[in-house]
């Protein structure tokens, strides 16, 4: 039997929730159907060291996205797979015009977002009017689904819903050799949020929560880098918010959450967010934003989270010390998450759909 050939599309392989699919994807799709390749944008990022040594990276060595489209083109010509998985929304776009030229491919795109909220520039958004070319769009949530209907006409037919999965294995062996960080203090509740420093995220609003909380014996753990550092750190000395830690970038952001009290997920909007699924498979309980992006398909009430309106600042950080205050069911949340997304299950949807060609 003949093996399908699939290349997948990244940027890059740094620890972000659309990495973290295609890491798993292509560490497990069966290699007595599959045989896949990552062409990567440039060739960085901490997933490479999980990457299982059968998968081929494609470097084509190209530092900006809108550079990139011509070497992609090239590389599908030359190597004529059987499927493309475009994993990231700009490349998605731009590819999707030229789909037609390579008619014995089959392509695949998987959005990240909810496309309306996160592409605003006009040359990007054009490109999606040719959408409808991919054979198959996957998206994590109804919301991402119903969005690309409403804005962007996209035929139902070519829309295939699939959540994120979660590797268990991964989580619990990263769990193991986590150690206590020296900044969670046992007087006090830790709560932790995980993301990029970015508007998209809402830490600006969650500063202003914690501003409520500035004489409660709860701490806030901030987890990432990105563009907004400077301004956060400021609103965090203007705030004068002694409760807040920013750690930065963390290779195992696991030794975080294992001994979390709460983790808040405070996005303006999201497509399927992988740390919400994470934090509920180390077994915390979770707050998250009411925003788009199919939080209310992860959070299962008052078992494994709630749901509130992070811009009611006072009212958000009343939730925050009543979650503290309470005890919850590590072995329940968990079982919450590994029942409807752990990696079998989803990967099993993802087989089925590159066997449908």
């Amino acid at each position: 039997m003949k093996k399908i050939s699939i290349i997948f599309i990244l940027p890059d392989l740094e620890t972000g929730g659309a990495e973290r699919i295609v890491t798993t994807l292509a560490n497990h799709l069966p290699r007595d159907q599959f045989e896949p390749k990552i062409l990567l944008l440039r060739k960085e990022g901490g997933f490479l060291e999980i990457l299982k040594d059968d998968v081929e990276i494609i470097d084509i060595k190209t530092p900006r996205i809108r550079h990139s489209l011509k070497p992609i083109l090239l590389e599908i010509k030359r190597r004529k797979p059987d499927i493309v998985f475009s994993g990231f929304g700009e490349v998605n776009a731009y590819l999707s015009l030229f789909i037609k030229f390579f008619p014995k491919t089959k392509f695949i795109a998987r959005e990240t977002n909810v496309v309306s909220k996160h592409v605003t520039r006009k040359e990007i958004r054009f490109f999606y009017k040719f959408y409808n070319n991919y054979h198959r769009i996957i998206c994590q949530s109804d919301d991402m689904k119903n969005d690309l209907i409403e804005y962007f006409n996209i035929k139902k037919e070519k829309l295939v819903k699939i959540n994120n999965p979660v590797d268990f294995d991964f989580i619990n062996k990263k769990l193991d050799i986590s150690v206590k960080a020296e900044t969670f203090n046992d007087d006090y509740k830790n709560v932790v949020a995980i993301g990029n420093l970015s508007s998209r995220k809402g830490f600006d609003n969650l500063l202003k929560v914690f501003s409520h909380l500035r004489n409660e014996k709860i701490k806030l753990h901030l987890i990432g880098d990105g563009r907004d550092k400077e301004l956060l750190l400021q609103m965090k000395s203007d705030l004068k918010l002694d409760n807040v830690i920013f750690h930065g970038q963390q290779k195992n952001p696991y030794q975080f959450l294992k001994f979390a009290d709460l983790f808040i997920l405070s996005s303006r909007y999201e497509g399927f967010p992988n740390v919400l699924l994470e934090a509920g498979a180390c077994g915390v309980y979770s707050l998250a934003n009411n925003c788009p992006g199919g939080i209310n398909e992860i959070i299962q009430n008052k078992i494994n989270g709630e749901i509130s309106d992070i811009e009611q600042h006072q009212k958000f950080a009343e939730k925050v010390k009543d979650i503290c205050a309470g005890i919850h069911d590590k072995k329940l949340i968990i079982n919450s998450i590994k029942t409807r997304f752990s990696k079998d299950i989803i990967l099993k949807h993802y087989e089925n759909l590159l066997l449908d060609f």
